[in-house]
């Protein structure tokens, strides 16, 4: 008894920094492509692909864009891609992105292909040591031999960044990497990816992606209480006060609505007819799915798709007679509607659509209030480089305001999810650190 209760607490220290703890974290947008400059001479520089492992080295890039791995490794428009240093503030304390580049002191210039291979597949540094599980190694772990072999190429391309990082900077006991042991022992499935021989390639080919390479689970599956995956596999889930909808073939919250070409749509250029991909979606968009062949994104589209997902029972709209609705209605028209339409269909592939937005709809309703409060862009894409924005109304409406506001489009134009409180809009408010609505007074 007293060796489980040991094991429980050792899993529960780790699980409580799960999906923060690794330095490696979502960051915002770099060019994957800024990589492949260079490097100076000397001890430092990269030497030239050999004869023949040009095409290798191009799989390589592919993968490291279809794992999104520099916005993991980049700080923001610092023009140094995997040199590391962007800092994440979690509950717990403070973790900083590492450097993968080429530097043989401070990023991985000094590692072999065994040694990068076991820290992506099974969350193990170059010494041995645990990594955190919010590097989605349980995911990279369905990696095949192959592609990890063209990735490790790649990397061995990239310019040396002298940027010494130190990851950890948790306090104690987080700051433990051992207690990685337990959750490890818990939730990390090794078993490489299995085809399913009863489906096609294409969904076949669409399971390995998702599952491995783009890591879907790891915003859109929800977590249990020790920070493991739950059962409710990419049904949505929430990060960083974000929430990653169903992205199942559910037609009332997931995809279930789109077709094929509007889901490869939204992945290649970060718009549809439905929405417009905005958060931490329009980076993985920026960054990932934009460079992704055409065939690999209808892969993926085939893949989810198929998923039951939630297949929850659809709740019975606000009354549009309510209090809330009444008021929610003034405030959309006022503010909204000249964007997002009197009807709430929006503009096609520039301003989202909120009308049978299964988004909108979700159980949690932290997207819409945290793009009303502080704003949203659009992502930016080659195919769409317009990333239409919307401001911040946080100055401008109360937290009633807001939360009537959100109330009114998650319930008209055929919507139906539960209300937003008041409450819940001021919490939302004070983590986002946004004053309260502005007051003017006449003559000052």
């Amino acid at each position: 008894m007293k060796k489980h209760r040991t094991l429980n607490m050792l899993a529960i220290a780790a699980l409580l920094v799960g999906a923060y703890a690794l330095a490696d974290s979502p960051a915002l947008p770099a060019k994957a492509g800024d990589g492949l400059v260079g490097a100076p001479g000397g001890k430092q520089a990269v030497a030239p692909p050999a004869p023949g492992r040009g095409a290798a080295i191009a799989r390589g890039r592919y993968i490291a864009e279809a794992g999104d791995c520099v916005a993991c490794h980049t700080v923001p428009h610092s023009g140094q891609p995997f040199a590391g240093g962007l800092a994440l503030e979690t509950p717990f304390g403070k973790l900083v992105a590492s450097n993968i580049t080429q530097d043989v002191k401070t990023g991985i210039g000094g590692w072999t292909e065994e040694e990068f291979t076991r820290a992506v597949r099974l969350g193990k540094g170059k010494h041995g040591q645990y990594l955190y599980s919010a590097m989605p190694y349980p995911a990279y772990n369905k990696v095949t031999d192959a592609d990890m072999h063209d990735l490790w190429l790649y990397m061995q391309t990239i310019k040396p960044v002298s940027r010494q990082v130190e990851s950890n900077q948790l306090p104690f006991p987080f700051n433990i990497r051992t207690l990685m042991w337990g959750w490890n022992l818990l939730f990390f499935d090794k078993k490489p990816f299995q085809p399913d021989s009863t489906q096609s390639m294409e969904w076949n080919r669409g399971a390995y992606l998702v599952e491995g390479l783009a890591h879907c689970a790891a915003c859109h599956t929800a977590k249990n209480v020790l920070g493991g995956d739950s059962s409710k596999k990419l049904q949505g889930g929430t990060l960083q006060g974000w929430f990653a909808p169903e992205i199942t073939g559910d037609k009332q919250h997931g995809l279930g609505a789109w077709s094929l070409d509007d889901t490869v749509t939204y992945l290649k250029t970060g718009a549809n007819g439905f929405t417009v991909a905005s958060g931490p979606m329009a980076e993985a968009v920026e960054n990932s799915t934009q460079h992704m062949t055409t065939a690999d994104l209808r892969a993926m589209a085939v893949y989810l798709k198929s998923l039951p997902g939630s297949q929850a029972a659809r709740p019975a709209p606000v009354p549009a007679t309510d209090k809330q609705m009444l008021l929610g209605a003034k405030v959309y028209d006022i503010n909204c509607a000249a964007c997002h339409a009197s009807n709430g269909k929006g503009i096609s592939s520039m301003v989202t659509a909120l009308a049978g937005n299964g988004s909108i709809q979700a159980p949690v309703d932290s997207n819409l209030v945290n793009a009303i409060l502080r704003g949203t862009r659009g992502a930016i894409t080659h195919a769409n480089p317009t990333g239409a924005a919307m401001p911040s109304f946080a100055w401008k409406l109360t937290d009633g305001q807001v939360a009537a506001v959100s109330t009114y489009i998650r319930n008209s134009w055929g919507n139906a999810a539960s209300a937003t409180s008041e409450g819940s809009v001021a919490k939302a408010r004070k983590q986002l650190a946004l004053p309260a609505q502005t007051v003017f007074v006449a003559g000052k």
